[in-house]
């Protein structure tokens, strides 16, 4: 079994700030990629940024030049520091981890932490 467990949402003004961070753990053999998506209340779930082992990244037009994702391959984490936060922003963040869990590589996904960007 492999898990994924989110952390850091919350409500912030706009302009503000929030790192959000997730864990995996498990049956881990090998990790290919993680990433952050996003669903807003009647909107599709979307890619917000992604981040593979090497390192290469690629984010959404949205967030482009706001938002930052890292990725700790020995601890199996991964982060999304988002700057100037707006209302748009708001949704529910997913974790999303590609990973060999020693028989397949398999798409997991986290709960999903609330993000609530308003005045």
């Amino acid at each position: 079994q492999v898990q994924l467990v989110e952390s850091g949402g919350g409500l912030v003004q706009p302009g503000g700030s929030l790192r959000l961070s997730c864990a995996a753990s498990g049956s881990i053999f090998s990790l290919s990629s993680m990433a952050w998506y996003r669903q807003a209340p009647g909107k599709e779930r979307e890619l917000v940024a992604r981040i593979r082992v090497g390192g290469s990244t690629n984010y959404s037009d949205s967030v482009k030049g706001r938002f930052t994702i890292s990725m700790d391959t020995a601890k199996k984490t991964v982060d999304l520091q988002m700057n100037s936060l707006k209302p748009e922003d708001t949704a529910t963040y997913y974790c999303y981890a590609l990973i060999n869990n020693g028989q397949r590589w398999d798409a997991y996904w986290g709960q999903g932490t609330q993000v609530t960007v308003s005045s």
